[in-house]
């Protein structure tokens, strides 16, 4: 029967690429986009939640669905803080699995980073570390984690460190070869094609997806 999706983090790189191939798959017959604000775009399949994030539980009751799709993530410059960054990354992210895992979501598939570590020295690594050790904790019958390497891709927002970045990893991509291929900068398109591929086939328990294999599987689905 057809499923429900549930994406938070639909207008940011990869959500935005992500949203159209839900609409469109036949696996889903809604599509339910939690936000702050309003997506400027009308589907038939598409169901727009506002919600504060802050106060997430008190939205439980709009959090039913099949797959979760979770796309949440800021930069410590955009935070501002350490402390506004772990809210983004960590605590919504959790408490959005913890409490659709609660309403018997069967499957909840998240982007991390390459380099995530709970134990890394480096904080956004290390918080993004903790977030998926917190989510492989729920009661979930699925959890796949994304951990793409540096995103290309149109950003409502310029990065200047990223796009140069971006740059250098292009140039760099015919020396990346073998184990070195993870560290090629991936487009956000791909990372959202492998997420739906990854939904569609339905299986169980957890799985890393690392850069490289998100390519290919974005690629076979292309």
């Amino acid at each position: 029967m057809p499923k429900t999706a549930l994406i938070a983090g639909a207008s940011g790189l990869v959500g935005s690429q992500l949203l159209p191939l839900l609409l469109a798959s036949g696996r889903y017959s809604r599509v339910v986009a939690l936000g702050r604000r309003p997506l400027p775009m009308v589907h038939p399949k598409l169901e727009q939640r506002l919600v504060d994030f802050d106060r997430l539980d008190e939205h439980r009751s709009q959090l039913m669905a099949d797959d979760v799709f979770c796309c949440l993530g800021t930069t410590m410059r955009q935070a501002g803080s350490r402390e506004a960054f772990y809210k983004v990354d960590f605590t919504y992210v959790v408490k959005l699995a913890q409490l659709t895992a609660a309403n018997f979501a069967g499957q909840f598939l998240v982007v991390s980073a390459m380099g995530a570590d709970a134990s890394s020295g480096i904080y956004y690594n290390r918080v993004k570390g903790q977030m998926e050790d917190a989510v492989r904790a729920t009661q979930l019958r699925a959890v796949h984690i994304f951990r793409p390497s540096l995103l290309l891709g149109p950003r409502p927002e310029k990065r200047l460190g990223e796009q140069i970045g971006a740059v250098l990893l292009q140039l760099a991509t015919p020396l990346l070869a073998g184990p070195l291929r993870r560290y090629r900068a991936i487009d956000a398109a791909a990372v959202a094609r492998a997420m739906l591929r990854a939904a569609e086939d339905d299986g169980g328990g957890v799985r890393v997806h690392l850069s490289d294999a998100i390519a290919r599987e974005g690629e076979l689905t292309a």
